[in-house]
């Protein structure tokens, strides 16, 4: 297999090395350049039509695109440590904190990034008022994610899944994005610290 990779400050790539760092696995990869527009490339185009990273080639040619999909195979191969839950109320849960860490915070990160940074200037229909507006929906998440992470350890279950590290790389890219988590939101940035201090983050 081959692993269709971007570098940081890419969030959606980032999930699949932590988890894969997590789970032991090395992947083959090759490194595609967002700021290069290889995304792009006529070449890119033919494995993911959508023109995004990550994107995991099998030996017998079919590409998974989207990076919880990418995990989730993984995870179906290599099932130790259980990322994604192993009794149906911690997969549920599981799943549960991973869509609200995309929906809530990752779409009005997203708007911010793409209507305001200049990393993303030559953009078309980009809407900077629309972008500054997002801003408030970000703090608003991350002190729901706050208030969440009270006396708690980990995000989703009483173990490190697959929902710290969606939330762990929304946070980082946020912080990129120019639109960091409030100081104040103290039970949050010590969750954050903790799980950044595990080696996988640093994949």
């Amino acid at each position: 297999m081959l692993f269709y990779d971007s570098p940081n400050p890419a969030p959606n790539p980032r999930r699949v090395r932590i988890f894969a760092a997590e789970k032991g696995i090395e992947l083959p990869s090759r490194e595609i350049s967002i700021p290069n527009r290889e995304q792009k490339s006529e070449e890119f185009l033919a494995i993911n039509p959508r023109g995004q990273t990550p994107a995991l080639q099998l030996d017998g040619g079919t590409v998974i695109t989207e990076s919880i999909s990418i995990c989730r195979y993984l995870e179906a191969l290599h099932p130790d440590p259980a990322l994604f839950g192993t009794d149906p109320v911690e997969i549920a849960q599981i799943d549960m904190w991973v869509r609200r860490a995309e929906m809530i915070l990752m779409a009005p990160v997203g708007a911010v990034w793409v209507h305001t940074h200049p990393f993303t200037a030559a953009i078309p229909g980009r809407n900077q008022e629309y972008g500054e507006a997002s801003r408030p929906r970000v703090e608003e998440a991350y002190r729901f994610f706050d208030q969440s992470l009270q006396g708690r350890e980990f995000l989703a279950s009483d173990s490190y899944t697959i929902a710290d590290i969606v939330l762990l790389t929304t946070m980082d890219f946020s912080a990129f994005a120019g639109c960091p988590a409030p100081e104040d939101c103290a039970a949050l940035h010590a969750w954050h610290a903790g799980v950044s201090s595990r080696p996988s983050a640093a994949a």
